[in-house]
């Protein structure tokens, strides 16, 4: 393809994808010399903690090339997920005993909402183009998502890491396709976060240990997600009522001010998690949890993580018979995690904390 059509060809794929639900879509040329010295020297601390995906495909990360071979350019896209009509979320945090989902999985699991979307992107450029090689990301393989989108002109990394927008927040997610299509790249955003430090401030686990790095062995979302077995005693007090992720760094940040809500049906509020008591999700048996999240993102922890998380919120709750009475009836459970973090949990209640 001549140049003026791949140009031409990079405009009808921001087109597309905006039609498909994406925010943005930009484009970049996946040099990731610089974020490879970073994740490096970041995993050299062993801030990744469990995640050992993170180290496991050498620097297939950092070269998408490795990845994926024949790959020149990467199209990133985002896609805005902060629920319409949930309840807001300073208000669940500000009630001990409702439990405080991470805002993103409240609804149907991204995974698949982000993947078919992508896909669709890119049988529309294969419809144009013909035959081309590329292949479809969506927080499945090792690739730098942010690092890309970053480099693609769709934000800047802010200092909790995440990707920042100044007319959208951090409030979404990305994705990627490889392809060997040499398109015209984007030109990246410069950083818009000057002295703020408001992320690093609230962080309740003070896991942001300096801008723009974070220490996933101390952060809440690592801790209710990928950590598998007993949570650290010293970390439990501080996550308060968070079961499944933390959003504090986000809600915290003045450029989500300007972020919007979602546009698709999936990121719908699902089994009222927007506000769900934590007596009743402490309740729910193998057979509910499966059933009533089948389909989200937090059905991946499985039911004993589930309750391992919620037996801390309770731990952190103010004294209630209530709560008392829950923890009581799972100091039989099966799962030595579980009976674990309940003995805990029971030992706070009864001491009032």
């Amino acid at each position: 393809m001549h140049a003026h059509d791949l140009s031409r060809l990079a405009e009808q794929i921001k087109q597309w994808g905006r039609a498909l639900g994406f925010a943005a879509v930009g484009i970049s040329d996946g040099d990731l010399a610089e974020a490879e010295a970073g994740l490096l020297a970041w995993l050299e601390r062993g801030f990744h903690g469990e995640m050992d995906y993170m180290a496991a495909h050498g620097t297939k990360r950092s070269r998408p090339a490795e990845l994926v071979p024949g790959t020149v350019r990467i199209i990133s896209a985002r896609l805005d997920y902060f629920p319409p009509a949930g309840a807001d979320p300073h208000t669940v945090l500000a009630d001990a005993q409702a439990a405080y989902v991470s805002r993103y999985a409240l609804g149907r699991d991204y995974h698949k909402v982000l993947r078919q979307r992508l896909q669709a992107l890119a049988d529309q450029i294969s419809a144009a183009v013909g035959e081309h090689r590329y292949r479809v990301f969506t927080d499945s393989a090792p690739v730098m998502e942010v690092a890309l989108a970053t480099q693609s002109g769709l934000g800047w990394r802010g200092k909790h890491t995440l990707l920042l927008n100044r007319q959208h927040g951090s409030w979404f997610f990305l994705g990627e396709i490889y392809t060997d299509l040499p398109l015209p790249v984007d030109a990246p955003e410069a950083g818009h976060c000057g002295t703020c430090r408001a992320c690093l401030d609230v962080c309740p686990t003070q896991a942001i240990v300096a801008p723009y790095s974070l220490d996933a062995r101390r952060c809440i979302s690592y801790l209710t997600i990928e950590l598998k077995g007993s949570i650290p005693p010293e970390l439990r007090p501080l996550i308060g009522n968070r079961i499944y992720g933390c959003d504090d760094c986000q809600l915290v940040c003045p450029w989500n001010r300007f972020a919007q809500t979602a546009e698709l049906p999936d990121f719908a509020v699902r089994n009222g998690l927007d506000g769900a008591r934590l007596v009743e999700l402490f309740a729910w048996s193998e057979a509910d949890f499966n059933e009533r999240l089948a389909g989200s993102p937090i059905r991946r922890i499985g039911h004993e993580r589930w309750l391992r998380n919620i037996a801390v919120a309770l731990g952190n709750a103010s004294p209630s018979p209530d709560i008392r009475a829950a923890l009581s009836a799972k100091l039989n459970h099966p799962s030595a995690t579980v009976r674990e973090h309940v003995v805990w949990a029971l030992a706070r209640q009864s001491a009032g904390h």
